[in-house]
């Protein structure tokens, strides 16, 4: 069971003088769950999931089709299938890929193939920068690198001579850009305190949304696609020099690496700046340390980082795993295809994107508030199933041909739910595995995701009723599963494979 640093005996002399404890019952007991150390942090860290809303969501507007306009007498259609039929592109041809290089007609698959590609760049990314930000980079310096490479990569973009170049340079952004939130994400959640990381790790998804409502604005400013690329990328170089300098990395991270004296010294500063003190003979060890071997004990600075496969080798492990990654994946193929459906609707599409974008927020407030009152899985057990349901219903609806308002809020409920199911994944997920595998699992679950993004889109295109039908069946489904992943809310998050083994064997009993 979960400790609690208000019961000192908890704490483990070492036999020198020196007593050690966990890191969650020294932000607790000592240097403060959610101070001004955190705040900052906090605010800094995550400022980075605007970025990767940037380099995403930029494909709406760079990859739409313009409107078209006769220019003259001779204009007998705006079929863009008929040439010489005496009609241009509203904005000319630099206002979208789809203008310049005419991906219409027989060539339309390719605005699909770039996004698809894009996406799985994504997932690629997220699976290389989980594993290099849980062994030797870390999360910081995992972060520092995908911010340089977004930068490079989305400032190429905008110069990009042709199609082919334009698709490759996208995958290459994918890539990075993989690893921003993932990255983002962990550094901002880990230094805070237990009773307070399920609201934190709540509240990262604002940023994101935030993105996109600025990307919005950005774009109806910068109407070209090349000078959108330009100025979406500027944030990240701004990022990197400005912002990265100034965070500190994982005390977590330090201490599973065997860098107990960098873990200690990140947690005074932390007190230190919350106005607490940490005693001069208190020290940090990991939660696998509570073992009477003391032989095994002493192996702890020898603890430096997991692979995929020491996930698959615990029964434990495994089995949260496979969960997580069916449950990330039929989550995200409702959520961006409930998304790609919105912008079917005609209407504005800079305002559509921002009223979408702000759609999102209260679903997230939602969430956050009720985490810590009922928990992460009932939660999730309840925003998934609502959202397969109200897909359900849009589905059935739709036999009726005067009902397509219903069938519009049924599509706006399904994706309130599901943003906010979205949203308590990652800090569910976060939770469930040990902080020496966490950013691994994290990136297989986000490497799901992407694969739903990369879904979502063939699903859409098979017409009005099947999206529906997919996309219901997809909620309820995933929230059976979510009845087979445990309870995380006030339990301990372990920082070894042996501390979450040792700690289920301890709930069984």
């Amino acid at each position: 069971m979960g400790s609690k640093a208000s019961e000192p005996l908890l704490a483990r002399p070492d036999g020198y003088g020196v007593t050690r404890m966990s890191i969650d019952d020294m932000l607790s007991g000592y240097a403060g769950d959610f101070g001004r150390w955190q705040l900052r942090h906090f605010l800094l860290t995550s400022a980075a999931w605007a970025l990767e809303a940037l380099h995403t969501m930029v494909m709406i507007f760079s990859d739409r089709e313009p409107d078209r306009v006769c220019t003259g007498a001779d204009c007998t259609s705006l079929d863009p299938c008929r040439p010489g039929s005496g009609w241009e592109w509203v904005g000319g041809p630099g206002s979208s890929i789809v203008a310049e290089w005419g991906l219409v007609c027989g060539e339309k698959y390719k605005v699909g193939l770039v996004q698809a590609v894009f996406f799985a760049g994504c997932m690629i990314g997220a699976g290389v920068f989980g594993h290099l930000s849980d062994s030797s980079l870390g999360r910081k310096g995992s972060l520092t690198v995908v911010c340089a490479l977004n930068t490079i990569f989305g400032l190429l973009t905008s110069i990009a001579p042709s199609y082919w170049v334009y698709t490759l340079l996208r995958f290459l952004t994918g890539f990075s850009t993989g690893g921003v939130g993932l990255c983002a994400f962990v550094l901002a959640t880990e230094p805070v305190g237990p009773s307070k990381r399920g609201a934190a790790g709540m509240s990262t998804f604002y940023f994101f949304s935030g993105g996109i409502a600025i990307l919005a604005g950005i774009a109806y400013h910068f109407q070209s696609w090349r000078s959108l690329y330009v100025v979406t990328s500027l944030p990240s170089l701004l990022f990197f020099l400005a912002v990265i300098p100034f965070l500190s990395e994982s005390p977590r991270w330090y201490l599973v690496r065997g860098k107990v004296n960098e873990a200690v010294d990140v947690m005074r500063d932390i007190s230190r700046t919350n106005g607490k003190e940490i005693p001069h003979h208190l020290s940090l060890k990991l939660d696998d340390e509570d073992s009477e071997d003391k032989e095994a004990g002493q192996q702890q600075n020898k603890v430096s980082s997991g692979s995929i496969l020491d996930v698959l080798r615990s029964r434990v492990t495994r089995v949260r795993l496979i969960l997580s990654v069916a449950i990330n994946l039929l989550c995200s193929i409702v959520y961006y295809g409930l998304s790609l459906n919105v912008v079917n609707l005609k209407t504005n599409l800079y305002a559509s994107v921002l009223l979408n974008s702000l759609a999102e927020i209260p679903a997230y407030a939602l969430t956050a508030l009720l985490l810590d009152r009922f928990g992460r899985k009932p939660l999730a057990i309840g925003t998934m199933i609502l959202s397969g349901v109200f897909c359900t219903i849009g589905l059935l609806v739709g036999v009726f041909g005067e009902m397509e308002v219903t069938r519009m809020v049924c599509g706006v409920i399904g994706i309130f739910g599901m943003a906010a199911t979205y949203n308590l994944l990652f800090i569910y997920t976060a939770e469930l595995f040990p902080t020496v595998v966490r950013n691994v699992a994290l990136g297989c679950t986000a490497q799901a995701c992407q694969l739903g993004a990369i879904v979502a889109p063939f699903v859409v295109v098979l017409g009005e009723s099947v999206p529906f039908a997919v996309f219901g069946v997809s909620g309820i489904v995933g929230g059976i599963l979510v009845c087979y992943l445990p309870e995380t809310m006030n339990q301990p998050l372990y920082d070894t494979m042996a501390g979450i083994e040792e700690g289920e064997r301890e709930i069984l009993k």
